[in-house]
């Protein structure tokens, strides 16, 4: 049996002893007998025509292979992504909803419609068009007309929705990109790497689900018009389920492309390929490879108590504390045995704490190299006691002569 699976989870609980900080190690188990086979290898990563690309690991962010990930590049209708994760994250605000009718103006009909020599879909001029099916249309059909409409609805002008694309691109890590439209539209200092687009994917995939959702739909009809989603690998590979194509003449042909197999999910980026049908075996090359050579894990459940470490001048006297996600780790195949977990929380620990709060440090290692750092957080609020549990709490430290950081200044009476 794997070692993780039948001895970390639980902890052990036991009241912590006095000192700065604490880093716990759950016990070894007996070692059970097993035949000696040589570690197996891993090969390097496939060809991939493409002038950058990135496999990364969905559950940790962590790149398994990649070329050139910090080149910039032109990004062409990949940028579509960016505009998906902003529309989502304002109707998610409250600022506006699926629901709305969206007017398409001239300036998204003249721009992105069906007079233009890029992807349309072929919406109306001065037509009224729920938002919802608008994501459908930029998503599947990668209109540049819906983009357009939509950041036009969402943030009043196209420039004003570019400003809101580059200030959500800097909240989600992405340092190397640089956007001046909604669409893709080639315009100069308009601008990503195959990184930042994997950060990206990553964060629409677990921030808005439901939205990512409408990548793998296959084909959308609109004005009497039926087009078919460009992602060819979603004919290919049922296990993928997206993410965006994009082709211009200077940005070559892009895929953002995602599988999900078991617990595991792989998201492949490649920039600047040679064709329609290299992108593809591209991106499917290398999610192979991830699936084949990587396994992921879920080691812990999200808000089962891993440890409940003593509580001070508390109502309760112990807090316990666990991850607030399921936390899953991606390893070479082969490697999980060898993953090792320690806790580190402050020896002593003060109330009042309130649910979700972080306390302490999950730590996952493999020979020695860190492979995940996550939160622990307080499970359920632990308000101070009443005044004499607390007196007598603060003579047991006075007592033993335990100073710790986390109390507040003052204890109010």
């Amino acid at each position: 049996m794997n070692f993780l699976r039948r001895t970390l989870i639980p902890f052990a609980a036991a009241s912590l002893l006095f000192g700065v900080a604490l880093a716990q190690t759950p016990p070894r188990p007996s070692p059970v007998p097993r035949p000696v086979v040589p570690d197996a290898p891993v090969p390097p990563p496939p060809d991939v025509d493409g002038k950058s690309w990135v496999l990364m690991d969905y559950a940790t962010g962590q790149i398994l292979a990649s070329k050139d990930p910090d080149l910039r590049v032109e990004p062409a209708s990949i940028t579509k992504i960016m505009t998906d994760y902003v529309v989502s994250a304002e109707v998610a605000n409250g600022k506006v909803h699926m629901s709305d009718p969206v007017t398409i103006s001239e300036n998204a009909w003249r721009g992105g419609g069906a007079g233009t020599d890029g992807s349309t879909s072929f919406l109306k001029l001065n037509s009224q068009v729920p938002l919802k099916d608008l994501l459908y249309g930029m998503i599947i059909q990668s209109g540049n007309d819906a983009a357009i409409a939509l950041a036009e609805h969402t943030a009043g002008s196209e420039s004003s929705f570019a400003a809101l694309m580059n200030a959500y691109a800097k909240q989600l890590g992405m340092v190397n990109s640089h956007f001046r439209n909604a669409s893709g539209y080639p315009i100069e200092d308009h601008y990503t790497t195959a990184h930042d687009v994997a950060i990206l994917s990553r964060a629409l995939i677990h921030d808005f689900p439901e939205d990512y959702a409408i990548s793998a739909v296959k084909e959308f009809e609109w004005n009497g018009i039926k087009q078919h989603n460009r992602n060819t690998l979603l004919w290919r590979d049922p296990s993928v389920d997206g993410i965006k194509t994009g082709h211009t003449a200077a940005a070559g042909y892009c895929l953002a492309a995602s599988a999900k197999q078991g617990e595991s999910r792989m998201i492949a980026i490649v920039m600047g390929a040679s064709s329609e049908k290299a992108r593809a075996d591209s991106a499917m090359a290398l999610l192979n490879y991830g699936f084949r050579f990587y396994e992921t894990h879920k080691l812990y459940e999200a808000g089962k108590a891993l440890v409940t470490p003593r509580l001070w001048k508390g109502e309760s006297n112990q807090l316990p504390l666990g991850a607030a996600e399921d936390v899953r780790v991606t390893v070479k195949r082969g490697d999980y045995d060898k993953l090792k977990a320690t806790m580190d929380i402050p020896a002593t620990l003060i109330a009042p704490f309130t649910k979700g709060q972080q306390v302490g440090t999950l730590r996952v290692t493999l020979a020695g190299q860190p492979v995940q750092n996550v939160p622990l957080v307080a499970l359920a609020d632990a308000p101070k006691g009443g005044f004499f549990s607390r007196l007598w709490d603060t003579i047991l430290l006075w007592f033993h002569g335990s100073k710790d950081k986390t109390e507040p200044a003052a204890d109010a009476k």
